[in-house]
């Protein structure tokens, strides 16, 4: 498993579940792009390890129950970068809805940390979610 490879299995495996042993893989110039969060009212990227750790937590504070499954990684011949689909479900604690959706992650590695994030989601099933 290449080195970017391994870091989306595990960014994906502790993003939730050990949000602080996500945090150590982690680039301090990392940029996580997020190019449909701006249609529901939020940043289409974040820079630095400090800002990407502050979107994860808004998230994992306003959501309950949430897991990942049916990961799958695709590697490249650039050992740097790997792209992850995987589902995932849970439910937004502001307005009790329950939030299914689809992502696509994009990652590329540096010195064996996570130097870039481009994260494609459905933003409709977001808003059907979120927005009261």
């Amino acid at each position: 498993m290449s080195v970017a490879s391994n870091l989306a299995k595990r960014h994906i495996e502790t993003l939730v579940a050990d949000n602080a042993q996500w945090q150590t893989l982690l680039a301090d110039d990392v940029v996580w792009e997020l190019p449909f969060a701006p249609s529901l009212g939020h940043p289409g990227k974040v820079v630095g390890r400090d800002a990407a750790i502050r979107h994860a937590n808004w998230f994992l504070q306003t959501v309950t129950n949430f897991r990942f499954f049916d990961l799958r990684i695709y590697e490249f011949a650039d050992p740097d970068g790997a792209l992850a689909e995987v589902k995932a479900e849970g439910t937004i604690k502001p307005t009790g809805r329950h939030y299914a959706q689809d992502y696509v992650v994009l990652l590329r590695s540096s010195n064996g940390k996570i130097a870039f994030l481009r994260e494609y989601f459905d933003p409709v099933r977001a808003s059907k979610a979120m927005i009261k």
